[in-house]
């Protein structure tokens, strides 16, 4: 049987492949190209949504840039000039939107994150593709040099970051992410990135236990918003959705997908502050 992707299949083997796999992306709106770093399933933080089956505490170990390049050229031959549209995407997401470093981790941890970019980006060129380069990121090695240097060279070729912020106070971050990170941090974090290349903030909004995020908690995330704006830090604006495939923690039993009408009245909120919102459900 011919397997057919969509938004609820994130599958990282689908194609057989260690760092490369394609998914139908809700957010890009069609097919994504996923750069998985992380096969050893290592993060260094554990959030409570995460889709990762068998998620461990770490970092990504090192690339095989070699059998990078040769995956991600074979991937592409096979979209751009195969069959695979037709054998494995609906009809009406047979749009080839992005190459995304995601996957299964951090990213960012890679030990030569440059080099993998700069890896990236020579295939892209060899097809002459006009697409964005995405990399989406909780931000927390934004002060490595290669990875600095890694978004440089993204932001020369249209690149775009996608930085996770799910909430803003210590107690949020450390429920939803799994991680002791300062609101002041977190600021940093955004800050630094976004300035070496165009960013969106990132955030995914849920109930837990039934109960849709706080007040406390949503007054403090547009703040940290607001203070963005005020420091003219450049960002694009905000990527705000909800659960759409189920979690794979053991925190998955206290979350549920909030009501519509919730996640619509956050959007108009965060767009009063200043920024374009990109609801997905």
């Amino acid at each position: 049987m011919t397997l057919q992707l969509n938004t609820a299949n994130h599958d990282r083997d689908v194609v057989g492949m260690t760092y490369v796999y394609p998914v139908v992306s809700r957010r890009a709106g069609g097919v994504s190209v996923g750069i998985n770093l992380n096969p050893n399933h290592a993060c260094d933080w554990h959030c409570a949504y995460c889709q990762v089956p068998g998620l461990v505490r770490g970092s990504a170990p090192a690339i095989d840039l070699q059998l990078l390049h040769e995956e991600l050229q074979s991937m592409l031959e096979r979209i751009l000039h195969g069959d695979f549209m037709q054998q494995h995407v609906p009809e009406s997401c047979r749009t080839l939107c992005d190459i995304a470093i995601s996957g299964n981790g951090e990213p960012t941890g890679c030990r030569d994150f440059a080099a993998v970019v700069r890896t990236i980006v020579t295939v892209m060129r060899s097809f002459r593709l006009a697409i964005p380069l995405r990399l989406i990121t909780n931000g927390s090695y934004a002060d490595k040099q290669t990875v600095q240097q890694g978004l440089a060279l993204m932001a020369t070729c249209g690149g775009e970051l996608w930085i996770k912020v799910d909430s803003a106070t210590v107690d949020g971050i450390r429920r939803i992410n799994g991680v002791s990170l300062s609101p002041e941090r977190l600021f940093h974090q955004v800050k630094s990135m976004s300035e070496g290349c165009p960013a969106w903030i990132q955030t995914c909004m849920f109930a837990w236990d039934g109960l849709p995020p706080s007040t406390p908690e949503v007054d403090a995330y547009l703040a940290l918003l607001t203070r963005l704006k005020a420091d003219s830090v450049p960002l694009q604006g905000v990527l705000l959705y909800g659960l759409a495939r189920p979690s794979m923690q053991p925190e998955a039993i206290h979350l549920a997908a909030l009501e519509p009408l919730w996640m619509e009245q956050l959007a108009a909120r965060i767009q009063a502050v200043g920024y374009p919102v990109r609801l997905s459900l």
